[in-house]
């Protein structure tokens, strides 16, 4: 089934998002490869594709889990909890309609 994850930055995590963005892009690749991601990005904090120091706030992620439980499990394993990007982090079922 698929599962949205759905994640809010802390306040001023923009330098500790770019510290860790290359094991979060790898755990993320690896869904990819195993053809199981449908989506994934961050939410920019301004209008626009580059918001530079305005950073993001958040993310959110559309996979294939096998259960809501190893979702959440895969998505509290997430870098960007380690290192205190993330202050929330929500998974719920996701029904793709189109």
């Amino acid at each position: 089934m698929l599962y949205i994850i759905y994640a809010e930055d802390n306040a001023d995590s923009l330098e500790k998002r770019t510290s860790v963005r290359p094991a979060h892009l790898a755990r993320l690749q690896l869904l990819q490869d195993e053809g199981r991601l449908i989506v994934a990005g961050p939410m920019p904090a301004v209008d626009s594709n580059d918001p530079g120091v305005a950073g993001f706030t958040g993310s959110a992620i559309i996979a294939e889990f096998s259960s809501q439980e190893a979702a959440q499990a895969w998505a509290e394993a997430d870098p960007y909890i380690a290192a205190g990007v993330y202050k929330n982090v929500s998974v719920k079922p996701f029904k793709r309609v189109f």
